[in-house]
């Protein structure tokens, strides 16, 4: 079985891209090989993926895969976007994340509370490979008042899914990751890998 590095360091998506890419590869995450994060400086999903997949490649030694992700709200202009992680600071956490949205979104309403999460996948075989692999998917919902679930990470106890009528945060990781931005992307990168093999 080939084996992948993660190119991140966020528990919740390590799971998730595990649970996902199990049967697979064999993968490892860069926080089990002690490869440190570097600064997300693209303007872009698909650039800090890039960036950070071309980091683990080259300190592993290995094919590296990363995500690049989060949450926009069109009616605060792409916000918190790139930004999703530390959207309310460097080293914020999730619940200060959520806190900072819902607070920004207090006063909108009805069409103003849609939201995208988006995910940019992207698979290099070395680090300096000239033809990475990038997907791009997203995954539509509404910004709720306050938060529901327990399940997931980061944004998803305030995510709603007028279709499923709950929270992200309330699906179950197996729902999840069949109808997530990042479920979607892997199984495109996935299909994609099949035909090259």
């Amino acid at each position: 079985m080939k084996k992948l590095v993660l190119a991140t360091s966020n528990p919740g998506k390590i799971k998730e891209l595990q649970e996902m890419l199990d049967g697979h590869y064999s993968v490892i995450s860069q926080t089990d090989m002690a490869i440190e994060e570097v600064p997300e400086n693209g303007l872009s999903f698909v650039e800090n993926a890039l960036i950070k997949a071309r980091n683990a490649s080259h300190r592993s030694g290995l094919a590296a895969l990363a995500d690049d992700s989060g949450i926009v709200v069109n009616a605060l202009n792409g916000e918190p976007g790139i930004y999703s992680a530390r959207y309310a600071g460097e080293g914020a956490s999730d619940m200060e994340n959520v806190t900072k949205l819902l607070s920004e979104m207090n006063n909108l309403s009805g069409e103003d509370r849609r939201a995208s999460f988006w995910c940019a996948i992207v698979l290099v075989c070395y680090p300096d490979d000239p033809a990475p692999l990038i997907i791009q998917r997203s995954w539509d919902g509404v910004i709720t008042h306050k938060a529901r679930g327990k399940n997931g990470f980061g944004y998803d106890p305030i995510f709603y899914l007028p279709e499923s009528r709950c929270t992200s945060a309330e699906l179950s990781s197996k729902q999840k990751n069949l109808i997530s931005h990042r479920g979607q992307a892997l199984r495109e990168l996935l299909k994609q890998l099949s035909f090259e093999d």
